[in-house]
């Protein structure tokens, strides 16, 4: 019995003790709140980034001071009393848990309600009502071109940007001397709590941001739809009732896309208001002085500022009616366009505008799609007046430009140096200066046919800026002589239609590279070609002459040639030898519609030739039998005669053999298999003979049996 008096005396005098400390220790809250940011500024933590400091100061640590235990009634009260005085003579370990309930027991800790820290980095967790909720944080969006991560923070930085903070105390000073958290922890936790609730909200806007921008792209794609539902109306008149069931249901689903972006529109602006009012909500109050004010400005707890939301993109306008764009391509042919229609979009790669009317190209016609690779605008009206000085000078990716049929008379200025084909066939060109071509030095294809120029409006210097010109169409135009001051570079050359009647020794003298060159349809005389014009060009391979003024094959051909057409031209005769110097020969001759007559192909006309050509067109001339040394070409493949006046075909005039079958037919089996094996040798698969004077009786069994098949001579009809 005298135990219990003696016990309730001994907690009646702790009571007494405890009391008497706090009576103490107390002071006004706005007092003890400057005393605790006085400290803050003198601690040892000033330069840490805001995530350690974040670290540091988030758990709690509790601190074992002479408190009253918190005692729990249904155990031993003797329990209690070894907790104070420690029994065995071992101090006390036991931590006195002050204040509410609500707590949070997390990383073997116990932390306040309210209470903010962060088990990892980029994770801010907050005990609240008992549960633990954490979060990532979020990092906002950098306009900078160079970021980087710090050590020890998940979101990254320019690195012209120097962050600064309020130095911080230790981390002792975090917890205080206090078992019960002081006004400006309660007031971190708050702001801690609310940017976590901003960072949902702003997750949130983001989802509906990104919503929204997918029902854009969906309402573009929709248009695209629609448009070339339009363009197959068009083409389609009997599937109208089709058409109009689709234009409805396209009607709705448009509708319904604009409700839904009404709808996210609104639920935006009501979020942005409610984030505005939160970040309003818990300012600092106005009594408190300019001091206190910057340093809550340096809270730890403080987060990173809301990045500004990003407005979501204007809507392309809408395309003219007959134009569509797929697979990165803008189609509008035929739609009467009298302009470029402005177009908003980065992706597009080409455009084709063909069969309108459009007259000019401003400066700003392409601001809006400059990754363009080609553009087609044939069969328009432009004018070299219409076109801007910097009308292609934000195309940097630019590779072709097509302009035939249109109405230039000048090469369009500041065309970019990435073009590599370049087209203005059928236009008004009467002048090329030296300048116009200038920075073209990646242009591989020109073609400038069907205009008017001429070696007198054309500058001899005005191809030299071409240096990787290979391809160059002069055709229709007005040229009396080979152009003069053509690249190095030129490989194929096209000089068709013109008016051009000499070939000079000095026309191809920088042109080594020349493979092929086609003089068709001018006023060249065989004479009028010097012996020394291309003689010894080695990479000529290919020249055509036909419908000039011809009557002989031309002498001094180059040596390297392996095609030559001299088809419609007053041809009758075919000089001995004339291919003779040629390396490694001759392989396509073709001398249809000329007058070649038997006089005039001599024994030794194809000389040289023998054992390369491998077609012959001798069709539509004069020739009365077949010419002389037929037979002997090994490698001939195909060979017309037709529309000539041929009455006979002896049998080796065409398939010559070693034995005539009829005068040996006692010869053993090894001669027999010699004359098969002649036959086999040869390569000619197609024979032309037709409208002829030939009397197929008369013909002898061995005429053609060189010919692999004898379905490929072509006998049938025969004049009478």
């Amino acid at each position: 019995m005298q135990k219990t008096p003696l016990l309730y005396y001994l907690l009646f005098a702790c009571l007494c003790v405890i009391l008497a400390q706090n009576e103490n220790y107390k002071t006004p809250r706005r007092g003890r709140r400057r005393m605790h940011y006085r400290g803050l500024r003198r601690g040892s933590l000033g330069n840490r980034s805001p995530n350690k400091q974040r670290q540091t100061k988030s758990p709690i640590l509790i601190t074992p001071v002479p408190s009253i235990p918190l005692i729990n009634t249904d155990g031993d009260i003797t329990e209690v009393i070894d907790s104070l005085i420690g029994l065995d003579g071992h101090e006390s370990s036991y931590s006195v848990l002050p204040g509410k309930e609500g707590r949070c027991f997390a990383n073997g800790m116990i932390m306040y309600d309210k209470a903010a820290w962060s088990p990892k980095p980029c994770v801010t967790c907050l005990c609240s009502k008992g549960k633990v909720l954490c979060d990532e944080t979020l990092c906002r969006p950098l306009s900078c071109h160079r970021t980087r991560i710090p050590e020890g923070e998940c979101c990254p930085v320019c690195t012209n940007i120097v962050l600064s903070s309020v130095s911080l105390g230790d981390a002792s000073e975090f917890s205080g001397d206090s078992p019960e958290p002081n006004d400006f922890t309660v007031t971190a936790m708050q702001k801690v709590h609310t940017s976590n609730e901003r960072d949902v909200l702003l997750k949130k806007e983001i989802q509906l941001l990104e919503k929204k921008k997918n029902i854009v792209k969906e309402n573009r794609k929709r248009k695209r739809i629609k448009s070339q539902g339009e363009r197959k109306k068009q083409e389609h008149e009997n599937d109208q009732k089709d058409e109009e069931s689709k234009r409805r249901i396209e009607e709705e689903k448009r509708r319904a896309y604009e409700e839904e972006e009404l709808r996210i529109e609104k639920e935006l602006n009501k979020m942005k208001e409610e984030r505005e009012e939160m970040g309003n909500e818990h300012e600092g109050d106005e009594d408190e002085d300019q001091e206190e004010e910057d340093i809550l400005r340096g809270d730890v707890f403080q987060m990173t500022p809301l990045f500004p939301i990003p407005e979501p993109s204007a809507e392309i306008p809408p395309l003219p009616t007959g134009c569509s764009i797929l697979d990165n391509t803008a189609t509008c042919i035929d739609a009467k366009l009298t302009q470029i229609p402005p177009i908003m979009d980065a992706e597009l790669t080409t455009i084709e505008f063909v069969g309108n009317f459009i007259t000019s190209i401003p400066d700003d016609a392409f601001n809006g799609i400059p990754n363009l690779e080609r553009i087609d605008l044939r069969k328009n009206n432009i004018t070299s007046s219409g076109i801007g000085s910097q009308a292609f000078k934000i195309l940097k990716n630019l590779k072709r430009l097509y302009l035939d049929e249109n109405a230039l008379v000048h090469i369009p200025p500041g065309l970019p140096s990435t073009l590599d084909e370049l087209k203005i066939n059928e236009n008004q060109l009467h002048a090329i200066d030296e300048n116009s071509f200038q920075d073209l030095k990646n242009l591989v294809t020109l073609e400038l046919e069907g205009n008017k120029l001429s070696e007198a409006n054309v500058s001899p210097l005005a191809f030299q800026p071409l240096k990787s010109l290979s391809y160059l169409r002069l055709g229709r135009n007005k040229y009396r002589t080979i152009p003069q001051g053509l690249p190095h570079s030129i490989e194929e050359l096209y000089l068709d239609n013109n008016q051009i009647e000499e070939i000079t020794e000095i026309c191809f003298n920088h042109t080594k590279n020349l493979n092929i060159i086609v003089l068709r349809h001018n006023k060249i005389e065989e004479s009028r070609i010097a012996p020394l014009a291309w003689i010894n060009h080695e990479n000529l391979e290919s020249i055509d002459l036909s419908y000039n003024k011809l009557y002989h094959v031309p002498s001094y051909l180059p040596k390297s040639l392996l095609h030559l057409i001299l088809i419609g031209n007053q041809i009758d005769r075919i000089p001995g030898f004339v291919f003779g110097h040629m390396k490694p020969g001759l392989e396509y001759l073709y001398l249809s519609y000329n007058k070649l007559d038997d006089d005039g192909i001599d024994p030794v006309s194809f000389y040289g030739a023998y054992h390369s050509l491998r077609e012959i067109f001798l069709d539509h001339n004069q020739l009365k039998s077949v010419p002389l040394g037929i037979a002997e070409m090994k490698s001939l493949n195909f060979l017309r005669l037709n529309n000539n006046k041929i009455r006979s075909v002896p049998p080796e005039r065409i398939c010559k053999t070693r034995l005539n079958h009829e005068d040996h037919e006692d010869e053993d089996d090894d001669d027999e298999s010699e004359e098969e094996h002649d036959y086999e040798d040869s390569q000619l698969e197609h024979l032309h003979l037709e409208n002829n004077y030939i009397n197929t009786r008369d013909l002898s069994p061995y005429a053609f049996s060189c010919v692999r098949s004898y379905s490929s001579v072509i006998l049938k009809p025969q004049l009478k």
